[in-house]
Order: structure tokens, then C-alpha cells, then sequence
């Protein structure tokens, strides 16, 4: 059976102008691929309701986990996520009492007013469940399918380990890798060899500078061990005194 498949629709102006770095993609793809999920696709769509809203129309029917984040569950102008969520699947938003309650408590503990730009961070669409916030108490929100979270790096890690018992499982996939010293063009020909002969086993050559030369690192990942170490074995066999490292 194959596994189950994601998307990561990422929102925000911010990402799209360049004047932030998305740093989440690297932990959602490796906290799903070690329970068996793959990511099969990253998009990135503006502040805007309409965008979003087709983005999720898109995903959401295509694969079995779409997760969402965005500076938009905040409490700002800009912040239209939720209401783009809601939109998307025909619901209503608003204030929900548990919501509230969070952020209550978390105004007490700070000795500040509960503000109505805090009470925007718990505009829930209607029907959705709530991803905890152990950082700063307001929460993110599944429904069905979709699972929306805070973009804050620490926050969002927090919330994929919050939903992960809670989507499906598939086959964890291994991998291992085989360091080349020379450019891939010299071996290309030997790797496409292998790759044909392990159909279901996936074979990725990455370059990068080792000082003042090239080297490759050849990447194999499947669901099963055995065939990961067969492949690692017919890479290091082919290239023999070129192999610098097995990892």
C-alpha cells in the first residue's frame, strides 16, 4: 500500500518579497517522512484570500494531509488565513469560547489586558479542532484534513509535534548515502544503470564544493532497509576508489 501523501501550502507576502527565509519546510518534510507520509508538494501563495482559497480548493481534494502556515492566524489586519480557511470549506469564524480561554489565561499569567487583537487569534472557523500552542498559548486548528499553524519556527515545530498522532500513518522511509569525490558527469551514465535496475528504490546525486573541488553526495531512500543497503552496495562496487564516504 502506498503511503499517505502532503502538501504545505505556505502564506505570506513576506516569504513571496524575500524578506524572509521559510525555515519550516525542513521540519515538517522530515518529522512526516519518519512516520511514513510523503511530501509531495510545497506551495507558496500571498496574503490573499482568493489565492488561498484556491490553493486549498487544489490541495486539500488531492492529497491526505495538507498542512498550512502563516504569520495569518495572528492578530493583525493582514492576519486572513483563518478567515480564507473558513471560506475555503463553507463555515462560519468566529471567537470560540476555549479559544478565548487560552489566551484569557495567558493575559493573566503576563499581567496584561486581554486585547481584541488577542481575541483575533482565537477567530475559529466553525467545526475545526484546536493544535495547542505551549509557546504563547494561541492555538492553530484542524479541519478536516487541514491543519493550520503559526509560522514562528518554534511554534510551527511545536504544532507538527502536536498533530503527527493524528494523521494517517505510512512505511517510515531509510535512507543512506554514498560520498563521491568527483563531479557527477563522470558517473552519471553508472547511476542511471542502477536507478533502472531499482525501479522502487529512489536515487538522488547531490553536488557541493569540498574545498576547492567538486564532490557528490548520492542519496538512496526507500521503505525497506534491505534495499537501500543493496543499492548503497552496487553504487560503492561501480565506483569504487572515487567512494570517499558511506554514510
Amino acid at each position: 500500500m502506498p503511503n499517505p501523501t502532503a502538501a504545505f501550502l505556505v502564506i505570506g507576502d513576506e516569504i513571496l518579497s524575500g524578506r524572509t527565509r521559510d525555515a519550516n519546510v525542513q521540519v515538517l518534510a522530515t518529522a512526516l517522512t519518519g512516520i511514513g507520509i510523503d511530501l509531495t508538494e510545497v506551495r507558496v501563495v500571498r496574503d490573499d484570500r482568493d489565492a488561498i482559497v484556491g490553493a486549498l480548493d487544489a490541495l486539500r481534494g488531492r492529497y491526505d494531509v495538507v498542512v498550512v502556515t502563516s504569520g495569518g492566524i495572528g492578530p493583525t489586519h493582514d492576519d486572513v488565513t483563518a478567515d480564507s480557511v473558513a471560506a475555503a470549506f463553507g463555515v462560519g469564524i468566529g471567537v470560540r469560547d476555549d479559544a478565548r480561554a487560552l489566551l484569557a489565561d495567558l493575559a493573566r499569567r503576563r499581567g496584561v489586558e486581554l486585547t481584541d487583537g488577542m481575541l483575533r487569534m482565537a477567530r475559529i472557523p466553525d467545526g475545526a479542532a484546536l493544535i495547542p500552542n505551549a509557546l504563547s498559548a494561541a492555538p492553530g486548528f484542524t479541519i478536516d484534513n487541514v491543519h493550520v499553524m503559526a509560522g514562528v519556527p518554534a511554534i510551527f515545530e511545536a504544532m507538527v509535534q502536536a498533530v503527527l498522532p493524528l494523521v494517517p500513518h505510512g512505511t517510515p522511509t531509510v535512507s543512506r548515502s554514498v560520498v563521491v569525490g568527483r563531479g557527477e558527469a563522470y558517473f552519471a551514465a553508472v547511476l542511471a544503470a542502477i536507478d533502472a535496475e531499482f525501479p522502487d528504490v529512489a536515487i538522488g546525486s547531490y553536488p557541493f564544493r569540498r574545498g576547492d573541488r567538486f564532490a557528490v553526495e548520492v542519496v538512496v531512500r526507500s521503505g525497506d532497509s534491505s534495499r537501500v543497503d543493496a543499492v548503497v552496495d552496487r553504487v560503492v562496487a561501480a565506483l569504487g576508489a572515487d567512494v570517499e564516504d558511506v554514510r
